[in-house]
């Protein structure tokens, strides 16, 4: 899918730092949290409410009264005209949400949405279906996040046993998943420097987490909360999650919560909205791909292509790749498919270290993709990650005067 008419304001995005599981968002509704964040991040970039037309939002585990969705956040964020639709696509959420603002964009010509990705992967909500023909009438139950971690329904595999297959299969050994993780670790680290200035261009520093009344602060949070130190020897001691793997918990991402937001528009609008007047950004192609069952870990490599192929840049070298990295597996084997070297991407950090909120984490990536782009003057820059089914998606755009 090529996109030729729609842009992102320079610095009308936004992304909350994510935090652990059961951590300090742990408690929030993450639909009224999300508003509370943009509401503040627009205000802060004089972006008035009333300006948007529509609204997108991307939530993949249920809150209470998230069935009234995009309505109801555009609502509390003062945008009470204005509606749209539920997107859930796993982790490929983020790409979607904003492949499916662009549509309108690219359709009308004079659009502007807003964007929103939100998820609480904490205290998920334990399903009871009703089942009259069961046991005596016994329905059937599920807990959202564990058991869709657990089990693929189509596949019949666990998500790890996914990075597993593709392990085997490619020869992806231990010592190289923990070499990688090292590597990423480090890069995490530039996000961090210089009183983590990297971080602080896109995320609200210290950022107070209201209650649902919006007067009571239930967290203050400064940076990512969750991110564990790592080491060459103490991922060493871990144990395989798996028996006879080679995938452990430090070579893993870990279930987060937090939100992300962006503001899609065309070209007039952004110019009118960026932060910055001298910088562009454009959105230039969509792809998703899927593979074969048990191998998630490997549909990035078709979904980048596709969307490289739609925006006329196949075998063009690229200024900056981002990846959703749930398990270190994907990196490896996306830069030996790509013919890259592994420390050339996912500068300033992923998702394998601090976090997978799924909604919002390709949103937060996407976000990275252009600061790190805006550092460097300008460029193409491929974002593209791993998704629940087996499939990926993928984002290319242009950073530019």
């Amino acid at each position: 899918m090529r996109f030729t008419k729609t842009f992102i304001p320079y610095g009308a995005y936004w992304s909350t730092p994510f935090c652990k599981w059961q951590g300090s968002f742990s408690t929030l509704n993450a639909v009224p949290f999300a508003a509370q964040v943009a509401k503040q991040a627009l205000a802060e970039r004089k972006i008035a409410p009333e300006v948007f037309r529509s609204v997108v939002l991307g939530i993949t585990v249920p809150q209470k009264h998230s069935f009234y969705g995009a309505p109801w956040l555009a609502g509390m964020v003062g945008a009470a005209g204005i509606s749209g639709p539920i997107v859930a696509q796993a982790c490929a959420t983020g790409a979607r949400v904003l492949a499916t603002a662009a549509a309108e964009v690219e359709t009308t010509g004079d659009h502007i949405a807003l964007t929103v990705t939100a998820d609480r992967c904490s205290n998920g909500p334990h399903i009871y279906y009703p089942n009259p023909a069961g046991p005596g009438g016994t329905g059937d139950k599920e807990d959202w996040v564990m058991d869709n971690f657990g089990l693929d329904p189509w596949a019949r595999n666990p998500m790890i046993e996914t990075a597993e297959n593709v392990a085997k299969q490619q020869k992806i050994s231990r010592e190289e998943q923990d070499a990688l993780t090292l590597v990423r670790f480090g890069q995490y680290q530039q996000a961090l420097a210089n009183d983590a200035a990297f971080l602080k261009r896109f995320m609200p520093w210290p950022l107070a987490a209201m209650d649902a009344s919006g007067k009571k602060t239930i967290a203050t949070v400064a940076g990512d909360e969750g991110v564990f130190p790592t080491t060459k020897d103490g991922l060493a001691k871990l144990r395989p999650v798996q028996p006879e793997g080679t995938v452990t918990f430090g070579s893993q991402t870990h279930p987060a919560d937090g939100n992300s937001g962006m503001v899609v528009c065309d070209r007039t609008r952004a110019r009118e909205l960026a932060r910055e007047r001298g910088l562009e950004v454009q959105l230039l192609s969509f792809a998703q791909a899927r593979v074969d069952k048990g191998f998630m870990a490997k549909a990035t490599v078709p979904a980048a292509r596709a969307a490289l192929q739609d925006a006329g840049l196949a075998g063009v070298r690229l200024d900056a790749i981002k990846t959703h990295n749930p398990f270190a597996v994907n990196d490896i084997y996306f830069a030996r498919e790509m013919g890259i070297v592994l420390e050339s991407f996912n500068n300033y950090g992923s998702s394998l270290i601090y976090g997978h909120p799924q909604g919002p984490t390709g949103t937060r990536l996407i976000i990275e993709l252009i600061e790190e782009l805006a550092q460097k003057g300008g460029g193409h820059g491929l974002f593209v990650g791993c998704a629940a089914g087996d499939s990926a998606a993928a984002i290319v755009l242009k950073v530019g005067a």
